[in-house]
């Protein structure tokens, strides 16, 4: 049976608690805060400093992270099998229809944006990678919500409330679960100006592995409604590619790529 290696928990407990802290901190302050010896933090403190992860302020003699850590993680996020995965199929849909293409997970009670491919067009909605938007109000949510169960899409939308960000933001989870429902049988969900004032978003959603994932454009409602006949088109065959039979590594085809 695997056991729990105290050190490396501890160790990345450092990192948390800087990022919850927000400011440099004292061996003592650290210790206190991680409720540690002050020797054994020290060794750890001492560790972490020696192989570059963590600097010290001359002035203050305090500690904060370095840039190697978001360095270490920029270079496994660049092959991250979700990244990857669906790297083809973000740029098509942002080469054919302009607007901005997106991959999310499920995140708690929300949907992390995980990778991101801007649109050519000037005027485009953009969201950041590591952004977390609402599942009741984006179209990425309610195509994660439509892979599940209804009584655990039911239970994911009331465990907390849900605020109304836009005008025609819906907090009724009955009409959530019918509107889900809708797109399930379609093959693609939707929201019109529910998460932000004046943009539409479309979304279809699927199994990377054994993750499940949503892939969505958005951007300003009145281009979305004249060309939704197109984008949906687009994002069907995206869905066919990205979640069909074939491996996601061979990312998609020659025919979609020059159709």
């Amino acid at each position: 049976m695997p056991t729990l290696v105290s050190a490396a928990a501890r160790a990345l407990a450092v990192f948390e608690t800087f990022a919850r802290e927000k400011r440099e901190l004292s061996n003592s302050e650290l210790a206190k805060l991680l409720n540690l010896p002050d020797s054994s933090c020290l060794d750890l403190v001492y560790t972490l400093h020696h192989l570059g992860y963590l600097v010290r302020c001359k002035q203050t003699r305090r500690y904060y992270p370095s840039g190697r850590l978001m360095t270490v993680a920029e270079h496994i996020g660049a092959e991250d099998p979700i990244i990857v995965g669906t790297q083809d199929a973000l740029d098509f849909l942002a080469e054919r229809t302009g607007e901005t293409a997106y991959v999310g997970c499920v995140d708690g009670a929300a949907v992390k944006v995980v990778a991101v491919k801007d649109g050519r067009h000037m005027l485009r909605y953009v969201l950041a990678v590591g952004q977390r938007v609402a599942l009741h109000a984006s179209a990425m949510g309610k195509a994660l919500l439509g892979m599940l169960p209804v009584d655990q899409a039911a239970d994911m939308l009331g465990a907390r409330p849900l605020r109304k960000l836009t005008d025609t933001t819906v907090v009724d989870i009955e009409q959530l679960l019918a509107s889900v429902e809708c797109g399930r049988r379609r093959g693609w969900y939707e929201t019109r100006g529910e998460g932000e004032p004046g943009a539409d978003a479309f979304a279809v959603s699927g199994m990377l592995g054994i993750v499940p994932i949503a892939i969505s454009i958005s951007g300003p409602s009145d281009r979305f409604q004249e060309n939704e006949e197109a984008y949906v088109r687009l994002l069907l065959t995206v869905s066919e590619n990205v979640f069909g039979a074939r491996c996601l590594d061979i990312g998609l085809s020659n025919s979609l790529i020059t159709g």
